[in-house]
């Protein structure tokens, strides 16, 4: 693909080789030759194995478990990238890690989402593309461009296939309202609204459900599920009190410690994820459905290439 006398080159790291492979078949593109290895004592090794000067690169690596590898790896590609003189270096973060400490919630927290922004940018990345931050505020974190993606239209334009009838879109907690309320839009469903209270990290406690979920086929819907205890409690709360069919969905499939037993044991029919993050063997059963981000991911790619608007694809 050429624009202008420009040339695209597009690299991977280790995080998901996958998606890379096909975001670059979308683009009628190939994935660069790059090494990323370690050292015996774990330090990271990046080699660039192709010509880069003057060129537009882009990076495809979520920044995954493991969190802080993947994060070096798309560090060291950058700098290894800026130091061949690529001309611009456009980081595709289909899942931006450390987002979850976006502000001070207490005394002494970091906030890791902007020092993750100051990293990418001191690396010399040019630009950033990613999919739902954890809060959307995330992108005032940067002093470069961001364009921000959304997994809603993906996600719903699955559910319109199923077409499920007295349908009802559920925010697990307050903070999703807005995505929830995006997402009905879409499949023109009414919403209803979990109202929990967290005592601690990575632990939820359904309180109260607001609105009217009996004999509804309910999608609860999140940006992220890493131990899947709220979305699992939700969905059984929901059950309890009257919902037909309870099914759920995000963007980012973390799945993290007991998340599989949980979902594999609770009341949720169907558990639909995006492949921002590569789902493992041991991950897959029969519950949850992977759609790809790689085809609109391939769309803004082509946009930021050829310096048209990634705008038409919020």
């Amino acid at each position: 693909m050429n624009y202008i006398g420009k040339e695209m080159k597009i690299f991977a790291g280790n995080s998901h080789p996958q998606l890379a492979q096909k975001i670059a078949e979308n683009l009628r593109h190939k994935v660069g030759n790059a090494l990323v290895t370690t050292f015996s004592d774990g330090e990271i090794s990046v080699n660039i194995n192709e010509t880069v000067r003057g060129r537009d690169v882009f990076i495809i690596q979520s920044t995954c478990n493991p969190v802080n590898e993947n994060l070096m790896e798309l560090l060291i590609m950058i700098d290894a990238l800026k130091r061949a003189s690529a001309g611009r270096i456009i980081t595709v973060i289909p899942y931006y890690g450390y987002a979850r400490q976006d502000r001070k919630a207490k005394a002494r927290d970091p906030i890791t989402a902007k020092l993750v922004a100051d990293l990418l940018t001191a690396a010399g990345a040019s630009r950033v593309l990613t999919m739902d931050l954890h809060a959307a505020q995330i992108q005032g974190y940067f002093n470069i461009p961001v364009d921000h993606l959304l997994g809603v239209p993906i996600l719903a334009k699955y559910y319109k296939k199923l077409a499920l009838e007295d349908l009802v879109v559920v925010s697990p907690d307050l903070g999703s309202v807005t995505r929830a309320r995006n997402f009905a839009n879409h499949l023109d469903a009414p919403i209803a609204i979990i109202d929990k209270r967290r005592p601690k990290a990575n632990v939820s406690e359904v309180m109260n459900i607001i609105g009217d979920i009996e004999g509804k086929n309910v999608i609860l819907i999140d940006d992220m599920i890493d131990t899947a205890g709220t979305i699992t409690n939700a969905a059984n709360a929901l059950k309890e009190r009257g919902a037909k069919e309870v099914y759920a969905c995000c963007t980012h499939p973390v799945l993290s410690g007991p998340a599989i037993e949980r979902i594999q044991n609770s009341q949720i029919k169907e558990l639909l994820v995006l492949d921002t993050i590569n789902l493992e063997e041991d991950k897959k059963i029969d519950k949850i459905k992977v759609e790809s981000v790689a085809p609109i991911l391939a769309d803004a790619i082509e946009k930021i290439f050829s310096n048209g608007s990634v705008s038409e694809l919020f």
